[in-house]
């Protein structure tokens, strides 16, 4: 059997309205997203199945049954989308009870380690593969025994990066 082409463009415009709501800071238009691609991926199930007889031995052949497998899969799929509906539904409610609205805020942790990538202060930067535009030791940099900059020198230590967190860092 092969699928009818606007079943494919429907499905692709779920998928893709889907996602585009599940990008969204609203857990209003996130649950409309998990609705829309839930009601995706069931279409979608639907259309890898073929039509037939009831699947049930004896009443008819077996060349002319259709396949249960996409009718389970597409069980499956409203009792999730069934379950995730649910739970952003109490999440909304929740956040516009306390809050006054459903907009998801950005937290706390994730605003400091941006903080710390535009400063490229975080961890797993590499500065000494990348030498200064000048080549020129700045003022403030620090020289190693060759008399180039020392790249560790630039790097925060482990308590200034603790304290800048909020926390207490050691001291060696």
């Amino acid at each position: 059997m092969t699928p009818n082409l606007t079943y494919i463009v429907v499905v692709g415009v779920l998928f893709a309205a889907g996602v585009t709501l599940l990008l969204e800071r609203s857990l209003t238009r996130v649950l409309m997203g998990v609705i829309l691609l839930g009601n995706g991926a069931n279409l979608l199930l639907l259309t890898g199945g073929r039509a037939g007889g009831p699947p049930i031995v004896g009443t008819s052949d077996a060349d002319e049954m259709s396949d249960p497998l996409p009718q389970a899969m597409v069980l499956t799929a409203i009792v999730i989308t069934l379950g995730m509906t649910a739970f952003l539904l109490a999440l909304s409610y929740r956040s516009w009870h306390l809050n006054g609205h459903d907009e998801v805020q950005d937290d706390v942790e994730d605003r400091r380690i941006m903080d710390l990538a535009d400063r490229d202060e975080g961890p797993g930067t590499d500065d000494a593969d990348q030498p200064d535009s000048d080549d020129q030791p700045d003022s403030d940099d620090q020289l190693d025994g060759d008399g180039r900059p020392d790249p560790d020198s630039r790097r925060p230590s482990a308590a200034s990066v603790a304290a800048a967190a909020g926390g207490r860092g050691r001291e060696a």
